[in-house]
């Protein structure tokens, strides 16, 4: 069965079986004024228009006839798993939605509630990111000469005992995760507001930057190149989840997400070049 390409004016929400879409019309999670195209058609047009969703395709209010399609409200966006944890379960919402960011950001971040409060995106971020760091540093701790590289003796071992550390890490590990949320969000919005793609509040970056982080702070396990995997991943589902919950262009979001490192290396350089002028000037009276 064709797949149905759903647009929500210039913004894609993903391609969807005919019974995903049936259902999303359903919960308000696709409104008749969105477009759709299947393969064979001519045109895109009106969900509403598809004969075979006119079942579930719910009656224009008279008031709203001819008007222009509603944004995504919060009350539309059905929200992750993990957001509807008391149904599904603690364990079983953590799993779904870790899996839902990481093969489908474009549609995890669609559906993800802009409002609700910023204790159930930091949880899922602690979850998620104490798991991995706690995981990978107790790895580092217990045993050195395998996370090691070349033979020598991890630094992290060197430093503190592995029982020390361990106890350290399981209570230090979420507060960091806890700072490390906040501070990104924070710059992010920043840099989005800046960039001129901030249409909501500070709250729907947070989100996103907590429900990023718990999906793949997890990766940092995988060996030898987790880190590596677990921060590339990261920035795109980032990128990709300020584009679709602040509804702005995927430019606009990249340009927020790499807008502190142009920065911080613009700055290292200007500082160089100032060191380096001020070294020469000294020479220079010598």
């Amino acid at each position: 069965m064709a797949m149905i390409h759903v647009n929500r004016g210039a913004t894609s929400l993903g391609a969807f079986s005919e019974e995903e879409v049936r259902e999303g019309l359903r919960t308000g999670r696709f409104f008749p004024s969105d477009i759709g195209w299947r393969e064979g058609m001519a045109n895109w047009q009106p969900l509403s228009q598809f004969p075979e969703l006119a079942a579930a395709t719910p009656a224009t209010p008279p008031s709203q006839t001819g008007a222009a399609a509603p944004p995504v409200s919060v009350a539309a966006r059905s929200g992750l798993p993990w957001e509807h944890r008391q149904e599904r379960g603690f364990f079983n919402a953590f799993i779904e939605t870790l899996a839902m960011v990481l093969t489908k950001p474009g549609e995890a971040f669609t559906v993800m509630k802009r409002e609700g409060g910023l204790g159930e995106p930091l949880l899922y971020a602690l979850v998620g990111g104490s798991f991995g760091l706690i995981i990978y540093f107790l790895f580092m701790l217990l045993m050195p000469s395998v996370a090691s590289l070349g033979g020598k003796e991890n630094p992290l071992t060197h430093a503190v005992g592995a029982g020390i550390g361990s106890i350290f890490l399981v209570i230090l590990v979420p507060i960091g995760v806890a700072i490390a949320a906040f501070i990104s969000a924070l710059i992010l919005h920043v840099c989005l507001m800046i960039v001129g793609g901030a249409k909501q509040s500070f709250e729907t970056t947070f989100r996103v930057v907590c429900f990023s982080m718990g999906s793949t702070d997890p990766l940092i396990i995988i060996p030898f190149c987790g880190g590596l995997i677990a921060s590339a991943w990261r920035i795109v589902a980032t990128c990709i989840g300020l584009a679709r919950a602040h509804e702005t262009d995927t430019g606009r979001a990249v340009l927020a997400v790499f807008l502190p490192l142009v920065v911080c290396c613009g700055g290292g350089l200007l500082f160089g070049i100032m060191i380096g002028a001020w070294g020469v000037m000294g020479g220079a009276h010598h």
